[in-house]
């Protein structure tokens, strides 16, 4: 039995260290830097995060559409940006908000 809850947390261990993947991110007021990214559900929701800068939470509510939440300090609480962000048309890497035109890209 402890075998197997072991094998069990070791998978369960593998697959959130494969979520999480280096990338490269640009936001309208932080330009292009390097990330970390994860993906958060099967609808292709994901977090980016870097030090020193916001983390962003891309929520999936639709194909194509989707909800933005940021925490901006370590330890902060996420905040709902304002309006619905668009995949955009010309890089699927980046969604744009409708409200502000604020750009968030993962690639």
């Amino acid at each position: 039995m402890k075998v197997l809850m072991a094998a069990g947390l070791m998978a369960l261990l593998l697959v959130a260290e494969a979520s999480a993947k280096d990338a490269l991110c640009e936001t309208t007021d932080d330009l292009a830097y390097p990330c970390t990214f994860e993906v958060l559900d099967d609808a292709g929701s994901f977090e980016i995060s870097a030090k020193g800068k916001p983390t962003y939470q891309v929520w999936v509510d639709a194909p194509g559409l989707a909800t933005v939440g940021a925490v901006f300090e370590p330890g902060g609480r996420s905040v709902a940006l304002p309006g619905v962000y668009h995949r955009s048309e010309d890089d699927g890497a980046c969604w744009v908000g409708d409200a502000t035109g604020t750009q968030i890209c993962a690639w």
